[in-house]
């Protein structure tokens, strides 16, 4: 049997996530996967430039990952930049430090800035793969720190529609929610920036015939740990767990009243999402709320498979 080890690394506004995983039989299997809060994109909706600190916290990331593809005799990796890297000014130090890290480890490698229409393709077919395609035509959301995805498709024909608006759980809490815990004007003017760019979104990707919503990332995988009551962030509990709308709106309303020590006490909170959730929280609302409204959906269902995944499958023969 041939086994080609490949590497997925995908680094948003947010963090920085690593797959490398064995391709055989049709699919992955994992070997590691990891994620680092880096917040690569800080002040970049306000200065238009990634900050030096920022770039060293993520060029130290990726020369651990880089080990990591050295001590796992990864043959292929592909390394994908969203949101951030397309607004900085400053991007081309971006690249140069990956060409330098990545190249280190598996020569000619760099990151590279995806369309968005790639992202989408990529994004659904991590997402999706493990479902029923009887509970298609499924909508993903891919919820980041500086954009959320939203992808409208089925497993068969693939994406019929997608649109990447810019808000995510670090741009708005930027723009909008500077208190601690926010005030009730500050989370009002978030849910208005909130409702017009998803407004946006949904006039582009028509979801009145999606069945199933599957949501993807940081905020959407920390809110089903939360909603299931876990002490501690388990990703094979959380892979494909359902939150009903009712629980998933009380959680949020109790995210975004919260002060950030009081969110990263929490067991599930990963330490560099506390502070930033509950902007996360606002878009999920406003997203339920419409997904009732058009599609009549009344649960999430939330995969720790994504963009990532995708990625990670188009090195394979078979992605």
């Amino acid at each position: 049997m041939v086994v080609t080890r490949v590497a997925g690394i995908d680094c948003g506004t947010n963090s920085i996530r690593l797959l490398i995983a064995d391709a055989r039989d049709g699919r992955l299997h994992d070997v590691h996967r990891e994620m680092r809060v880096v917040r690569l994109g800080e002040g970049v909706d306000a200065t238009g430039r990634f900050a030096s600190g920022a770039l060293e916290r993520t060029g130290s990331a990726l020369a651990d990952y880089a080990g990591l593809l050295t001590a796992h005799g990864v043959s292929r990796v592909r390394m994908v930049a969203t949101s951030a890297t397309r607004d900085a000014a400053n991007r081309d130090e971006f690249f140069a430090m990956t060409a330098q890290v990545l190249g280190a480890a598996v020569p000619g490698a760099v990151a590279e800035v995806i369309t968005g229409h790639e992202e989408a393709a990529l994004s659904f077919r991590g997402a999706v793969g493990e479902l029923d395609s009887a509970a298609g035509p499924f909508v993903v959301v891919d919820l980041g720190g500086g954009s959320t995805e939203v992808v409208l498709g089925d497993p068969v024909g693939g994406v019929s529609a997608s649109y990447s608006a810019d808000i995510g759980c670090v741009r708005l809490t930027e723009r909008c929610l500077h208190s601690d815990p926010p005030t009730p004007e500050e989370v009002a003017a978030a849910r208005g920036v909130t409702r017009e760019l998803l407004g946006e979104a949904l006039r582009a990707v028509s979801v009145q015939h999606a069945r199933t919503w599957v949501g993807v990332a940081g905020t959407m995988t920390t809110l089903s740990a939360l909603a299931h009551g876990l002490t501690d962030y388990d990703a094979a509990l959380i892979h494909l767990s359902r939150v009903g709308f009712g629980d998933l709106r009380a959680l949020c309303d109790r995210l975004i009243g919260m002060s950030r020590r009081q969110r990263a006490a929490l067991g599930p909170m990963h330490p560099g999402r506390a502070d930033v959730i509950a902007g996360g929280a606002i878009v999920v609302q406003e997203l339920a709320q419409a997904l009732a409204q058009r599609a009549g959906i009344d649960e999430l269902v939330v995969s720790e498979h994504d963009i990532l995944d995708g990625i990670a499958l188009s090195l394979t023969d078979f992605g």
